[in-house]
């Protein structure tokens, strides 16, 4: 089967596209997706070391919580629009954060309460660009002046990567994420007629799930978080992503 088309907006409004590419397939897939994340990079690993010992952040689209304890000096709150993520996170944390379901786009914090912010590969899951630019409004909305948030997106520039995407191939895309679940397969031991020497064998068996991105061309996402009333104090490519470092003004 090939990939599925993206509907437009005139019959998927952004939110049900976004709940059906983005929210559904995350809670589908949290428990495998969490097990492939679990190492920090090396520029958010860098940008949370730089925090100020006892500053307050937030990490909006936390995933499976891998980066609330990168620096112990910190107090970080994480939330995630996924259920499923959030369990993640509270499993691989024992509930030593703090932790919460919200919409990137309505987070219920207090506005200027925070001291700095990271959202990591979650921005690109908006579906359009002026959601993409509100949510990074909206995040800058909770922390200080002067307080900043790294933000990392998928980059339309990935010829080096197994992906390929590069310029001239569509911004907007769905990505495979291949679902392995594990059943269990009756069989038989040599008595037939007896139940209980059955025995089960693990099977896995394999489901081909697609999440929606947009793969941000070099230099958007500054011009977005411009857009959106910050100042881009630092700003790079690492690891098939731009990133940026944003700061409220």
């Amino acid at each position: 089967m090939g990939v599925p088309s993206l509907p437009s907006e005139a019959v998927a409004p952004p939110k049900d596209h976004e709940q059906q590419w983005v929210h559904d397939v995350y809670n589908e897939i949290a428990p495998h997706f969490s097990l492939t994340r679990y190492k920090p990079w090396p520029i958010v690993e860098k940008f949370l070391g730089e925090q100020i010992d006892h500053s307050i952040g937030l990490d909006v689209g936390c995933g499976n919580g891998k980066y609330l304890g990168v620096n112990k000096k910190l107090y970080m709150i994480g939330s995630d629009r996924s259920l499923g993520l959030i369990d993640c996170a509270q499993s691989n944390s024992g509930n030593l954060f703090s932790l919460c379901v919200a919409d990137g786009l309505h987070l219920p914090h207090e506005n200027g309460r925070f001291d700095f912010a990271i959202s990591i590969a979650v921005i690109h899951h908006f579906s359009t660009e002026e959601r993409r630019i509100d949510a990074i409004r909206h995040i800058l909305s909770k922390i200080r002046v002067g307080g900043r948030l790294l933000v990392y997106c998928w980059a339309l520039e990935q010829e080096k990567s197994r992906r390929g995407y590069k310029e001239g191939d569509a911004q907007d895309v769905l990505v495979p994420w291949v679902l392995q679940k594990k059943t269990k397969k009756s069989l038989k031991g040599a008595d037939e007629a007896d139940e209980k020497s059955e025995k089960e064998e693990k099977k896995v068996e394999q489901e081909t799930k697609y999440r929606y991105y947009h793969l941000y061309r070099e230099g958007e996402l500054i011009d977005n978080a411009v857009k959106a009333g910050g100042v881009v104090v630092e700003h790079g490519y690492e690891k098939d992503n731009w990133w940026a470092i944003i700061e409220r003004v």
